[in-house]
């Protein structure tokens, strides 16, 4: 079977290896699966993040994607993180040697007053512990934040060289039922042929294009949500430990902006810095990031005057009590070399088509509010990963049928069961995610401090608030794929 993947940047990576993991081999050795991935950016595992975005063809388009927390952070929830260990425990390991690992979040007013704290810890139950190292008997899984960067060479050091080619991708054709799907590129090239294509081309995917070849123009925009963001990097020194907690993210709400802050990484001298179950003591380094509203989506993404936009900054939070906040926009250092703006895509009537299949942004774009745009792309290549293997392994069992057709079947079946199981769960959390992001947007002084009474009074029923968080984090897709498999057999 020829898989195509194109992007090659977190969804897609993951796609690669999971399907290269979980895909039964066909009976006959010379047919066996092949894989190529087509992306338009740098992807030299050695590059930097700054490489990558200034390379010669990548355009705006790079910076556009939900999953893209400013400062080029972004968080694994639990959901994300079992999700990899059961990829692969040596890459949770060395992700989270890469990031750091937080089990509470804080809520904080502009003044520093804490207003609510909930653990985003979740329970590994009983028959799900893994063995490995010093991981061997502990009973709880934590978030990681990362740099996206740092996530996606992980990722990337593991997809051998010769599998990815770069070539931007002009359009995507899903023929009928029976016929190949159609790749052809802007470069004018000879188009491939495969049997599936994963499109894994974040919002601006050109490969949804082929989901509706009914439909002309620009085919479900994304949205710009009125909000931007800016962040980076500064010393987290001896005066600022003291008020950022270990092993916490903090979130300051305000009237004009929101703000965050978390350790970016371990401390070296942390014996279990690899550790998902382990709260390590910070390194010395402080990651951050405030978020605005902006009315009109800002055009210049990469060439921003920094200047200006620190001096906006300042003026900004100027009033803002927290320390930490104060400590880091007094930063001489401070450096700010883009702006991320929050956007998300309309919910769109399916994800697949005849051998064509969206992952992640391409499929479902989630605001930075939600906390799981990486986690939910990793349960979309799980799921259709899982449903497409059990499909493949009852084709290869039937002697009757030929592989191609057999193989065809499969992934049809396999793609409509991982839409109906995914479409409804990220819908969800995307409902949810915009009601918390009205938090960010400029309110008058009355709207302000009554927002901070209602988190008041919230934070002192920690469980029931915590509680939408918990039932995203506690979600097993594997398991939910399995019912669902469960059920088709007793059928």
């Amino acid at each position: 079977m020829k898989i195509v993947i194109i992007g090659a940047g977190i969804s897609g990576l993951t796609s690669y290896l999971s399907l290269k993991k979980h895909l039964p081999r066909p009976s006959a050795p010379a047919s066996d699966h092949v894989y190529t991935i087509y992306e338009a950016y740098d992807t030299d595992k050695d590059s930097t993040f700054e490489q990558r975005l200034s390379s010669s063809e990548a355009g705006e388009d790079s910076l556009h994607s939900s999953t893209l927390v400013v400062g080029g952070g972004l968080g694994i929830g639990p959901n994300g993180v079992n999700v990899l260990r059961r990829l692969d425990s040596k890459l949770l390991k060395e992700i989270v040697a890469g990031g750091y690992v937080v089990s509470k979040y804080n809520m904080k007013s502009k003044h520093g007053i804490l207003l609510m704290s909930m653990d985003s810890q979740v329970p590994i139950s009983e028959n799900d512990h893994y063995v490995n190292g010093h991981e061997s008997g502990k009973k709880m899984i934590n978030s990681v934040a990362i740099s996206r960067h740092s996530l996606w060479r992980c990722l990337r050091t593991r997809v051998p060289d010769g599998i990815i080619i770069k070539k931007r991708i002009s359009q995507v054709v899903a023929g009928s039922y029976d016929e190949p799907v159609i790749v052809r590129f802007e470069d004018g090239s000879k188009p491939v042929e495969a049997d599936l294509v994963i499109g894994a081309d974040g919002l601006r995917s050109i490969t949804k294009n082929a989901l509706f070849p009914d439909i002309k123009g620009d085919i479900y925009p994304p949205q710009y949500e009125g909000l931007v963001g800016i962040g980076g990097f500064i010393t987290l020194t001896p005066d600022l430990r003291q008020n950022v907690g270990k092993g916490t993210m903090t979130f300051v709400s305000g009237g004009n902006g929101f703000f965050g802050y978390f350790p970016a990484t371990s401390s070296p001298s942390s014996p279990h810095s690899d550790s998902i179950s382990h709260i390590s003591e910070p390194s010395d380094q402080l990651g951050w990031w405030s978020t605005y509203a902006m009315k009109k989506c800002p055009t210049d993404l990469r060439n921003v005057n920094s200047g200006e936009i620190i001096k906006e900054l300042r003026t900004r939070h100027k009033h803002w009590g927290d320390p930490v906040v104060q400590r880091i926009i007094s930063d001489e250092a401070l450096e700010i070399k883009h702006i991320y703006p929050t956007w998300t895509a309309p919910e769109i009537p399916t994800w697949q088509r005849n051998g064509v299949v969206l992952i992640g942004d391409a499929a479902h774009a989630l605001p930075s509010t939600s906390g799981q745009g990486s986690s939910q792309a990793l349960e979309d290549v799980e799921a259709f990963s899982l449903f497409l293997a059990n499909e493949l392994r009852n084709a290869y069992t039937n002697p009757l049928a030929s592989q191609v057709a057999t193989e065809r079947v499969a992934i049809t079946t396999a793609a409509k069961r991982y839409v109906e199981l995914r479409k409804p769960h990220v819908k969800k959390i995307l409902e949810h995610a915009k009601q918390m992001q009205d938090n960010k947007r400029d309110k008058s002084l009355f709207e302000e401090y009554l927002m901070y009474c209602v988190m008041w009074i919230m934070g002192w029923f920690p469980s029931v608030v915590s509680k939408p968080l918990m039932e995203v984090a506690t979600y097993n897709v594997k398991d939910e794929v399995d019912r669902v498999l469960g059920k088709s057999r007793s059928r």
